[in-house]
Formats: C-alpha cells, structure tokens, sequence
C-alpha cells in the first residue's frame, strides 16, 4: 500500500464517529435490506459462550443492532453499550427492550477511559476493530478489561485471503451497498470508505495473529451463512485464566 494510501485512510478512520453521525437515522433501514444481517450478529453472540447472567461490553455497538443480538440470546445479562457516534447511540437508546443497557460514548481504542469498568465476562466488538487506529493496541487495551477466561469475538470483514471473497465483496459494495447508502442517507462518503477499509484489512490468518499477539489463547474463526460466507466471520479468543 502507498504512504499517500495510508495516511488517507488514516484521516478517514479519524473521522469515523462524525461520518456515523449523518447516516444514524438511516442506518437500521439499511441493514435491514442485508440478508442475515441480525441472524449473524446473534450468531456471533452466541459464539461468545458465556453464561446466562454474564457481563457483557458490546463494543463499538452502533445503533444497538448488536446490543439487540446480545439481549436475545443473553436476556439476563448485564449488558454495555459504548460507540464513538452520538447519533447512533441517540438510536440505540431508543431500541424497546434495552432501556437497562448502560450506553457509553466513547472511543474504542481506551474503552476504559471513557467509563467501561470491567472484569467483563464476554466483548463483542462488531465491525469495529477495523476502524481503530491502532488494532495491536486497542486489542491489549480491550484484553485488559475481560475477566481471567473471558470471551471477546470480533464480528467483521475479512476478504484479503481470498480471491474469491474480494471479487463477491466488490460486486456487493459497488453494486447494492453504494446506491442504496446514497438511496437512503444521502451519502456515498463512508460506504465508498467502507469498501476501501474492508479491501485493505487483515486476511483471517493476520487478524487471528493480531489476536494471538495481544495475549489471547484459543484463538479460532467461525463463519457465516449465504453471501457473507467467507466474507464476514467471528473471530474468537480467550483470555488466560
């Protein structure tokens, strides 16, 4: 990748929770329009593992589509919210059935800073960790706040392992994603970023590496169903007991 590719991309994830921020409104309708949009995302919840009544962060939440994921399959959990974007978290706070989550605005490279006081048991990070910066730093940062064996999943893109996965994901984005986002909110700004950052990302092998370098054991990557398969993933580690 080129230094003038590099530092775009960069300013691009700086300004990540702003560009959120114009398309809160019409974010739920578009991933509504995704199939097994919300079926992968409790997928991953699943794949977390974690007891009934558990601790759970749901990190870089959104409009809460993830925190919704979590209190179906964990209705007894004590759930936390935390995104960068206020406007999407103006969203989530509005979603029925999660008045009892504890919503955050924060940034997710120092989640603790901005209020996420752990142990917790699990952390979902749904199509996050591509966003942040400093993914080897914020991965130390989010083991830091897991209990001795708690769980943290990754929910997110990776496609540079393979042909196949970039070719599906170039048609989907330039075909469906792009228009419809500009149908919808008006914009093509952070869907054309959101094509860039998914082509540019870690192969499975590398973001399982960054897992394993961070501390994490058990590390392992789960897949999806229809489309997504091979393009969307959980990528789950452990933390030492």
């Amino acid at each position: 990748m080129s230094a003038p590719a590099d530092a775009d991309l960069a300013t691009r994830k700086s300004r990540i929770a702003s560009d959120f921020d114009r398309v809160a409104r019409g974010y739920d309708r578009l991933n509504a329009l995704n199939p097994g949009y919300s079926k992968h995302l409790r997928w991953s919840a699943e794949r977390l593992g974690l007891e009934a009544e558990a601790r759970i962060l749901d990190l870089c939440c959104g409009t809460g589509l993830s925190t919704a994921a979590l209190r179906a399959v964990y209705p007894e959990a004590e759930l936390t919210g935390m995104d960068a974007s206020a406007g999407m978290l103006v969203q989530a706070r509005q979603k029925p059935g999660l008045q009892s989550v504890a919503w955050l605005q924060g940034d997710a490279m120092d989640p603790a800073a901005a209020g996420a006081a752990g142990p917790y048991d699990g952390i979902l990070m749904a199509y996050g960790i591509r966003n942040v910066p400093d993914p080897d730093l914020c991965l130390r940062r989010v083991g830091a706040l897991l209990a001795a064996g708690g769980v943290l999943c990754l929910h997110e893109y990776s496609v540079a392992g393979s042909s196949r996965a970039r070719l599906i994901w170039r048609g989907v984005t330039s075909g469906v994603v792009i228009p419809l986002g500009f149908a919808v909110t008006g914009t093509t700004s952070i869907f054309r970023y959101l094509q860039r950052s998914v082509l540019e990302f870690d192969s499975v092998d590398e973001l399982e590496g960054r897992l394993r370098k961070a501390g994490f054991i058990d590390v392992r990557t789960e897949p999806m169903d229809g489309w997504q398969r091979g393009v969307v993933h959980s990528f789950i580690g452990r933390k030492q007991s």
